[in-house]
């Protein structure tokens, strides 16, 4: 080899490594640059900052909360009074703060009450899912006193646990300041720290030594879910939680006579009331149930109304949605209820009259409608017609029809004027010969195949598909006009049967 030809051969080697360590070296400060100075959000939208007061403590916490992150740090929020929100625009937000008072009892603000009231139904609604609030980040800061024991900073507390439960993500752990603890100044300015620390950062979660990890977001049924055993007694909310109502297994203490039932037993246990009526429903004597919903809320407030409204023109806000029987024959896995209402083929209950089952339904549906005086959106004229219930969907929950005299509470309904829509499962073929007209009847059909309807319903009767189909023999027959789907190819059928009533 020639001097001339090794010397070229080390030049170009030379060339050659040292292209190569300058490569390297570039990609090496590329994937070092800090990530703390990447936007959280290239077309930033504003957070919210929402302050649930009383005495105007928590308001004022907010705004120096506000003036650190605006004007200090450059981190653009709004402040919010939630009176004047309107809390269904909250899927459309990215960063929500919250700094939360509470008040007696454990209760929201005045100033909160809609707000918290909305939160606490979306998060319960089966139809919401878990990921409404999956894009937004949020953080929360109670502002209570330990002096009021369990209470202290309720709400701040379940607001986390309901923001967790869509899904949205909890950028610091809730903070809790105590009013009459002499500490509240100095929790407040730490936790204030961490929220901007992390927003700044683009991180999820920080810890007192600065170490960076991800947030173990827990949901409302894993929270209820650690309480474990031995909790009979405790308030389970049973659109949440599978399996926690009382156990069907369990003896009971029901006097017989000759070995039958005496049909004074209750329907409703008290468990089964607590939970129902911390949920919202109002429980009427012993199987008996109305709710408002949240249609109706909804057109009250000037907002669109249910199916009902758009394929039939009723009146959503002047719509009462009750049942007169929480048990039903199925136990299907779509079920809201989780199985924890009573089940049976035929009625083994203590019964109430149906005209107190009326009478009691629309004063405690007017008194939830007057409830929403006040609420953005409300006029009065619209108040006072939702005042005057002129239709009943007898469709809240369980199998209405399975209640004897179903025949003397349509009657008394229509007596009122108030025309009804009756909902049923297509399992008492019996019940539906004898049932008297009804302004619409709506069958539930949830699958197309006897195997199908099987898995899905669950129903307790062996001969459910024959009980079925009998259903609608019964009801070509019947005096009625209808209106289907094939058979073979429905998912969804609806029979309507209609009078004019007026």
């Amino acid at each position: 080899m020639t001097p001339s030809s090794l010397s070229t051969r080390l030049t170009l080697f030379a060339l050659l490594s040292a292209t190569t360590f300058y490569f390297l070296y570039k990609s090496r400060r590329r994937c070092l640059k800090p990530l703390k100075h990447l936007p959280l959000n290239p077309n930033p939208r504003p957070g919210k900052l929402f302050f649930l007061t009383q005495t105007g403590t928590s308001k004022a916490l907010a705004q120096r909360l506000l003036d650190l992150l605006s004007s200090k740090n450059n981190i653009p929020f709004d402040l919010v009074d939630p009176h004047t929100y309107e809390p269904e625009d909250l899927p459309k937000e990215s960063l929500i703060i919250i700094i939360a008072s509470t008040w007696e009892d454990g209760n929201p603000p005045q100033n909160s009450k809609f707000f918290v009231n909305w939160l606490a139904d979306i998060s319960t609604d089966f139809r919401a899912g878990n990921l409404l609030l999956s894009d937004c980040k949020f953080a929360v800061f109670g502002v209570g006193s330990r002096l009021y024991g369990d209470t202290f900073n309720a709400v701040a507390r379940d607001l986390g646990k309901r923001l967790r439960g869509l899904g949205a993500t909890e950028m610091v752990p809730v903070g809790e300041g105590d009013v009459d603890g002499g500490e509240l100044e100095s929790v407040f300015e730490g936790w204030s720290e961490k929220v901007v620390t992390v927003l700044k950062g683009g991180l999820v979660m920080e810890n007192e030594n600065g170490i960076v990890y991800e947030s173990d977001v827990e949901s409302l049924e894993s929270d209820d879910d650690d309480d474990g055993e031995g909790g009979g007694e405790d308030i389970v909310d049973l659109e949440d939680i599978a399996g926690k109502g009382p156990s069907r297994k369990k003896s009971v203490n029901v006097a017989k006579t000759n070995g039958k039932l005496d049909g004074k037993r209750e329907m409703v246990t008290p468990v089964i009331r607590a939970n129902l009526e911390k949920q919202g429903y109002k429980i009427i004597g012993s199987h008996s149930g109305v709710k408002i919903c949240r249609w109706t809320k909804s057109q009250l407030r000037g907002r669109g109304g249910c199916y009902k409204h758009s394929f039939y023109g009723i009146e959503s806000h002047r719509c009462m949605e009750a049942t007169p029987s929480l048990a039903c024959a199925n136990k299907c896995v779509f079920c809201w209820r989780h199985h924890t209402n009573p089940v049976g083929k035929s009625w083994q209950w203590k019964m109430d009259d149906p005209l107190e089952i009326v009478n009691t339904a629309i004063d405690l549906h007017t008194k939830m409608i007057k409830q929403t005086k006040g609420v953005p959106g409300v006029t009065q004229e619209r108040l006072m017609e939702g005042l005057s219930p002129r239709h009943c969907a007898l469709s809240l929950v369980g199998e209405p029809i399975m209640y004897p005299e179903i025949n003397a509470l349509v009657d008394e309904l229509h007596r009122r004027r108030i025309s009804t829509f009756l909902v049923t499962n297509a399992q008492f073929p019996e019940k539906i010969k004898m049932l008297k007209p009804v302004t619409q009847l709506y069958v539930s059909v949830d699958a197309a195949t006897k195997d199908s309807l099987k898995a899905i319903d669950r129903p307790l009767f062996g001969d459910f598909w024959e009980r079925f189909i009998v259903r609608f023999l019964e009801s070509s027959q019947r005096e009625t006009s209808t209106d289907c789907i094939s058979l073979d190819t429905c998912e969804r059928m609806e029979y309507r049967r209609c009078r004019c009533l007026f």
